[in-house]
This record gives C-alpha cells, structure tokens and sequence, in this order.
C-alpha cells in the first residue's frame, strides 16, 4: 500500500478521537488514485485547489453526481454544498438537461461552425436580461473576463486596468495579480511566469475604500480603460459590499470615460436571472459569464450593449476567437438550465431555502456565543469564524480562522457533508436540496462547530 495511504490509514490502531469526533472516511480508493495522478499531472491535479493542501487528507475522487448527492471512489455518499463551484444550481445530473444534451449529441459534438443553438441560448439570455444586447460566448469564464478586458481596452484606446484585492477573475496574465504596499499600487505578480509589464499596467486597490479608488483615477487620469469588480466578491471569502459603494465604482468610471466590467462568473444567475446587476440594479458597461450559462459545461460569455460589442472581430477591430465557442454540447445544457431559471417563483424558493438554512446555523452559533458568522446573499453562502458583523475586504479575513475550517472540514466529510476544501470558498445550495437534506446537513454542522470550539 502507497505510503500516503498508510499516513491516513491505520489498520492497528483506533483513531485517537477527541470529544465529538468521528473515525476518518475510507479514502483507500482515492488516495490510490491520487498517487497514479501524480505520476502524469502537476501535484496530481488539474486545478489547485482539488490537492487538498488546505484541509486534511488526500482529495476525493468522485465517480457519480445526482441531485444534491456526490458519491466518491470508495463509495463515501455526500450531500453537496460545493455544487462543482457554483454552477449546479439545479443540482448534479439534472434529468432535463441530460435529456437535451444527449439529444442534441446524437446529431453530432462540435462543428466550428454557427449552430441555431447558439443564437437560441443567447435570446434567452437577453431577452431576459435588461442589462445587455448583445454577448459572445467563449469557453470559460477565465477566457471571457480576458477577452472582456481586451474590449475595454480596445473600446477607450487606454492600457491601464483597476483591479481590487480580494476579487478573483480567473488566471490570465494582467489579472494575476495582487496588491503591492501603499493605498493605489501597481499589482505585483502572484504566479511565476507573468512579465513585469502585465502587472505593471494592473492597478490594485483595496475593497471598500472610495478614497484609494478616487486616487487611483487621480494619479492616472486618462490612462485607466477599465475598473473590474466581483458585484459580489466570492473567491475569497463572500467580502459583501454596499450597494452605495458599487453605485460609487458606476459613477466614477462614468466621471473618467473608464468602463465598469462586471465579473459575474460566480454571481451570474445565482443571485437572481440578471445576477448581481439586477439585484443592486446597477448597469454595468461589459458583464462576464461562467459555467452556469451552459449547465455546468464549459462555457463563458461577456456581453453588454451594442456600441461596445460592435468593437468585437468581424464588427469591429478588438479581435477575439474560439474554435469551441458556442459549442452546440454547451449550448444544449445551458437552454435546458436557464429555462428552468427563467421560470416564475424560481429564485424566490431557492433563495428562501437558502435564507432559511443559514439563518438556523447563524442562530445556533449564536446561542453558544461562537465566535463565528453566516454570510449569504441569495443561494451563496460563507462560514468565517469571526465575530465581525461586516468582512468587506480580503485583509478581514483573519489566516489563524482557517485552522478551525480545517478541523470543520473534516468532520463533515465524516458526517457526508461536502464542501470545497479551503475555508476561503463559498457554499452553494441548489434546487435538489430538499428540506430533509438541508435538516440533516444543519445538525451535522451544529455537531461540528461544538466539537471546533470545544478543542480549540
């Protein structure tokens, strides 16, 4: 047996348990599958978080999805809160788009040419969207923000970029940034191989803070294309902001001819059909799109009115591409979910659900006097072991809480509940949570916040 097995595993020994504790999950299987992973992947993964550095054990594999339930290698059964990052709002392995993919495949997967699905997903989109005309569809989210900031750029004839600390906008080059000392600096790369010329037209600044973002635009009159903004910021924690701060970025992009691009890969469709746009009611200059656009799939879009998207190749002279753009496999899964999004009363219960969900675990924290708190907006929700009533910025987030994460996690993947292996992540309830999932998932999480605060 692999060594890192016998790191988890001891077939001797009983685990040492500490008040409340349950014995480890089997991970035999996957910890198997990890080690041949790593013969041919980087850290045996194909995206960084999946390594699991940031809890404990080896990761999971997962070999099935359906509804809200995840199963893993070795048979483990989860209810599911991760929700494949968000995008699985009807849960996994919706029957209807499952129905429609398999349907649309069996005439074929991918053409490199129009399809009327394409133009078909797009009305639905904006047809029920008054904050767009028209979009392009690309294949991730990561490839749309880029392709969105190449328009900025493109559209206002200016080089510079505003960024905020703490909002994540996938992992292109002038985005993979993070901020140097001061109130206004140049970004200061995050990864190895990043020119110093990438980041040093990426302007960083801190959430919430009118005055660096004023300065910001002082210091570089006529220079900044854009500002991009997570309306909800949900890669690093769920960093809340004040619709009269959000209302500030619109008019002081307005004020320096700047485009305001929102970056609603993850708040897209998940606050509302019209996203975080809709729910401030702020009208953004350029929107980006993920997943939850084509069920799941890979998929992204960016999109905003027609003037700024007459800049985009063949129309106008910003040039951007995709071989798989609007692939028909996409574009099936996505028309089967936004249709059950667009339907009346859909957000309202998913959102009442989720209200009611966290409200429970916000109250029960509250009777033990934990040093802990629930952040939600619509069906995204945040567990930060923090007595703060407000974490608007990234320097919030005190790095010793995510000790208590660790141990949380684990418990509850002993107690078959999933959730994304970084305390810094979100959790997403879809439409497959029922009340007894949600009810079975709630007293498993009071028994793991008793047993961090009795050990801690």
């Amino acid at each position: 047996m692999f060594d890192s097995i016998k790191n988890i595993f001891n077939s001797n020994d009983e685990p040492n348990l500490v008040y409340g504790e349950k014995p480890d999950i089997v991970r035999e299987k996957s910890a198997e599958l990890y080690e041949k992973a790593k013969q041919y992947f980087p850290g045996g993964v194909n995206s960084p978080v999946r390594a699991f550095k940031s809890v404990f054990g080896t990761p999971l594999f997962i070999e099935k999805g359906d509804g809200c339930r995840l199963w893993d290698a070795d048979g483990n059964e989860f209810i599911d809160f991760c929700c494949s990052w968000g995008p699985l709002i009807l849960g996994h392995n919706h029957p209807k788009i499952r129905e429609k993919v398999i349907e649309v495949m069996q005439n074929g997967m991918s053409f490199g040419a129009p399809t009327s699905l394409e133009t078909e997903l797009a009305e639905l989109i904006v047809k029920n969207n008054q904050f767009l005309e028209k979009i392009r569809f690309t294949s991730s989210g990561t490839e749309a923000v880029m392709s969105a900031i190449r328009l900025a750029r493109g559209a206002t004839k200016r080089d510079k970029i505003i960024k905020f600390e703490g909002c994540y906008h996938g992992h292109s080059d002038s985005l993979l940034v993070k901020a140097g000392s001061g109130l206004v600096t140049f970004g200061e790369t995050s990864s190895a191989g990043i020119p110093k010329a990438f980041a040093d037209d990426t302007i960083v600044v801190s959430l919430n803070d009118k005055n660096a973002l004023k300065e910001a635009f002082s210091q570089f009159k006529d220079q900044i294309a854009c500002v991009i903004i997570e309306p909800v910021p949900a890669n690093n924690g769920l960093l809340l902001q004040d619709k009269d701060y959000l209302e500030y970025v619109r008019s002081i992009c307005t004020e320096n001819g700047a485009l305001l691009i929102f970056d609603e890969v993850i708040s897209g469709f998940r606050v509302g059909f019209e996203g975080a746009a809709g729910y401030y009611q702020i009208q953004p200059d350029i929107i980006t799109y993920g997943k939850i656009i084509g069920g799941g799939l890979p998929v992204g879009a960016y999109g905003g009115s027609s003037e700024i998207m007459s800049n985009i190749s063949p129309e106008g002279s910003v040039y951007q591409a995709g071989t798989l753009s609007g692939n028909p496999v996409a574009m099936a899964a996505g028309i089967a979910q936004l249709t059950e999004l667009a339907k009346s009363g859909f957000y309202k219960e998913l959102n009442n659900k989720t209200e009611e969900f966290t409200a429970s675990i916000q109250r029960y924290a509250a009777s033990k006097n934990y040093k802990f708190k629930v952040f939600t907006i619509g069906s995204i929700f945040w567990f930060a072991f923090t007595d703060m009533e407000k974490v608007q910025t990234s320097e919030a987030i005190d790095p010793a809480s995510m000790d208590k994460f660790k141990s949380m996690h684990r418990e509850l993947l002993n107690r078959g509940i999933y959730f994304g292996p970084s305390g810094y992540e979100v959790g997403f309830i879809s439409a497959a949570h029922s009340k007894m999932d949600l009810e079975k998932a709630k007293r498993a999480i009071f028994d793991c916040l008793d047993i961090v605060f009795k050990n801690k």
